[in-house]
C-alpha cells in the first residue's frame, strides 16, 4: 500500500486499486454498482479516501456504521414514538432516523443501500404472508434481506367528524361528495384504496374530488383544517388527530431489513423498545394495534 495514496483525500481508480490491492477492473465494477463510495467528476471516477476507509471497516466486520439505524418506508405514529425514545436513549452514540416515504420508495432506498431497513404494508393482513415476500422479490438486493413483523394495525377511513355521513358503508363513502386525500404512487395506503375501489368497479377518477398528499399525518392535518374531508388511513392516526374512523380491516406492518443489520445490537434494541411497556401503553391509547406477532421473523430471503 502506497504511503502517498493513503494520505490523499481523493483517489483515482488506479490509486484506489493500489490502496485496496485490487485490480482496476474490479474498482470500476464496484463504482458502477454503487458498492464503493465514489463520485464522477468531469467523467472521471474519484474516491474519497475517508469514506473508502469507512466502507472497508463496514465490509470487514460491521465497524463504524453499526452506530446508526436509518429507516424509511411506511409511516406509523407508534414507530415515530419508539424511534424518538431510542434516539433519546442513544443520545450522541448513534444516529436514529425515520422517513415516511411510502412502501415502494422505501424498498428502492433499501435496495440502493441508502437505508438500513424499510417498513411496508401491501394489502390485507390475511394475504401479507404471501404478498410481502413477493413484493420484496422484485428488488435485486432481496436475498440479503429478512422480513420482520412490527405489528398488525387497523385500517379504514379517516373522516372529519362534521362531514361524516349517516351511511358509512365503504361504497357509500366512496360514491359520496366528499373531498378525498390521495396518497402518492407506491404507497401501501394508495394500494389499499385502489383495491377497495376495484371492488365497486371504481377508479380514483370516479371520486368526487381529490387532493394529493404524501403521508397519513399530512392527510389527517388537512382533514382537521377542512381542506380535505376524508382519506384512507389507520385508526391510530385518526385517534391522534381527533378524527372519526370507519374500520375496513387489518393489515400487517413489517420491516424489510438487511441481514447484517437485523443482528446488530441497535436494531435488536429498537425491537425491544417497540415491545416495551411504555410503547404498548401508547398503543392501547391510540387503538387499532395488535402486537401478538411483533418481532417475529416472517421471511428469511430463501428461495
Amino acid at each position: 500500500m502506497s504511503e502517498n495514496n493513503s494520505s490523499k483525500r481523493f483517489m483515482t481508480v488506479k490509486q484506489v486499486a493500489e490502496y485496496l490491492q485490487l485490480n482496476e477492473k474490479k474498482i470500476y465494477a464496484l463504482a458502477t454498482e454503487e458498492k464503493i463510495p465514489a463520485t464522477k467528476v468531469t467523467g472521471k471516477w474519484m474516491f474519497p479516501r475517508e469514506l473508502v476507509d469507512r466502507w472497508m471497516l463496514e465490509s470487514a466486520h460491521g465497524g463504524v456504521f453499526t452506530d446508526r439505524l436509518v429507516i424509511a418506508g411506511s409511516e406509523d405514529p407508534l414507530l415515530y414514538r419508539t424511534l424518538l425514545r431510542l434516539s433519546n436513549n442513544m443520545k450522541s452514540h448513534a444516529l436514529v432516523s425515520y422517513t415516511g416515504t411510502g412502501t415502494r420508495l422505501g424498498l428502492e432506498l433499501l435496495s440502493a443501500q441508502k437505508v438500513n431497513a424499510s417498513c411496508l404494508n401491501w394489502g390485507g393482513f390475511d394475504e401479507s404472508q404471501q404478498r410481502h415476500p413477493a413484493l420484496l422479490q422484485n428488488y435485486k438486493q432481496h436475498q440479503q434481506w429478512v422480513l420482520v413483523r412490527a405489528f398488525k394495525r387497523e385500517r379504514g377511513f379517516m373522516i372529519h367528524p362534521e362531514r361524516k355521513p349517516a351511511d358509512c358503508s365503504a361504497e357509500s363513502l366512496l360514491r359520496s361528495e366528499l373531498k378525498w386525500g390521495i396518497r402518492q404512487d407506491g404507497s401501501g395506503t394508495l394500494h389499499f384504496l385502489n383495491e377497495l375501489l376495484t371492488q365497486y368497479n371504481m377508479k380514483i377518477k370516479d371520486l368526487s374530488s381529490t387532493v394529493k398528499v404524501f403521508s397519513n399525518r399530512e392527510t389527517a392535518a388537512l382533514i382537521v383544517s377542512g381542506q380535505v374531508d376524508a382519506a384512507t388511513g389507520t385508526r391510530s392516526v385518526a385517534t391522534e388527530f381527533g378524527l372519526a374512523f370507519v374500520e375496513i380491516g387489518w393489515e400487517a406492518l413489517d420491516f424489510a431489513v438487511r441481514r447484517d443489520v437485523y443482528f446488530r445490537k441497535i436494531f435488536q434494541t429498537f425491537l425491544e423498545h417497540l415491545r416495551s411497556p411504555v410503547i404498548l401503553k401508547q398503543a392501547r391509547q391510540l387503538g387499532g394495534y395488535n402486537f401478538s406477532e411483533s418481532g417475529k421473523l416472517i421471511w428469511g430471503g430463501e428461495h
